[in-house]
């Protein structure tokens, strides 16, 4: 559908407009769908459950705390571990407990290839889940 003037007949260019029809079709469709689905989805079955005064009993995980001082030494609890004894004793604790997490607390001043070294003993051991902790602070930008 083309609007134009009336005084040149000759110059007159079709206007692109858009057909609001058939979106306001499939809204409304759409919509129906919706009304109708809507209850279906929302079924529950009335069940009288019974009272109980319990609290339910928050499971921590288990957690290696491993520190890494300036120094380069690592520390697995309050325990000094040289690097050979590091994988096992990682290893040890995977077998105490497959879901243990791993708190890994490194040093400022700690070379990040003891980092490294530490992080891949763990997950040659069979650690899945570790973590950094870090002390809150001012952000810097």
């Amino acid at each position: 559908m083309a609007i134009g003037s009336f005084n040149s007949p000759a110059s007159q260019m079709p206007t692109a407009e858009i057909n609001m029809t058939p979106l306001v079709d499939v809204m409304l469709v759409l919509l129906i769908i919706f009304i109708i689905t809507a209850p279906l989805m929302t079924h529950q079955v009335k069940v009288d459950l019974p009272k109980a005064a319990s609290t339910p009993t928050p499971e921590k995980p288990l957690t290696l705390q491993v520190s890494i001082t300036g120094e380069n030494i690592v520390y697995v609890g309050n325990d000094t571990v040289d690097r050979e004894g590091l994988e096992q004793k990682f290893r040890d604790a995977v077998a105490q407990d497959a879901n243990i997490e791993m708190h890994l607390k490194a040093d400022r001043a700690t070379r990040y290839e003891a980092v490294a070294e530490t992080m891949s003993a763990a997950r040659r051991a069979g650690l899945t889940k570790i973590g950094f902790v870090t002390q809150p602070g001012a952000e810097s930008h």
